[in-house]
């Protein structure tokens, strides 16, 4: 009995060139993909002009002025230790916070009243229109994260509603250390 042919049926396409029927080539012509293809932005060049909420500093790495992305921005945030933002939301986006180092709590609702925390590695999703508030829950050490969001232009609305925690000072129990979090 003979076996299958376990051949794709399409190997044959994997080193056709671009002639084949399949143009994937950018409008202007090959060349261009210098410029117009994969962007490397370094760390240190990022660009702290863009929609800013007090006590925290974003800071943007792809954005539509920077590379020209349609559909993302994608940049870092710090908040400083012991320090925690004003209410505020980014209209129709929805975001993706991923935290690197540091300790993040963040509040949520008409009036910040429901809390969630997290820590290194971990990603917190924001849906659209979403009331919240970033919070160090460190006294010590800054929180850094980075930042994406689904269009290429920043958006931040500053909320004036008075949240259950001040953006002056935090005081934080760390759960392992009941008796003094500080």
């Amino acid at each position: 009995m003979t076996q299958p042919s376990h051949d794709h049926p399409h190997d044959h396409d994997h080193d056709h060139d671009s002639s084949h029927g399949h143009d994937h080539s950018h409008p202007a012509g090959g060349a261009a993909w210098k410029h117009d293809g994969v962007r490397v932005v370094p760390g240190n060049q990022l660009d702290g002009n863009t929609a800013q909420t007090p006590g925290m500093d974003r800071k943007a790495a792809i954005n539509f002025a920077r590379v020209g992305a349609q559909k993302l921005w994608a940049g870092t945030v710090t908040i400083h230790a012991d320090a925690k933002t004003g209410a505020h939301h980014h209209g129709p986006l929805e975001s993706v916070i991923f935290v690197i180092k540091g300790r993040a709590r963040m509040r949520w609702g008409e009036q910040l009243e429901f809390t969630a925390e997290a820590g290194p590695g971990d990603f917190i999703y924001v849906p659209p229109y979403v009331p919240h508030q970033e919070i160090n829950a460190s006294a010590t050490e800054a929180l850094e994260c980075v930042l994406c969001r689904s269009d290429g232009e920043a958006v931040a609305v500053n909320l004036d509603i008075e949240p259950i925690e001040k953006p002056q000072t935090v005081l934080w129990i760390d759960p392992t250390h009941p008796q003094g979090g500080q």
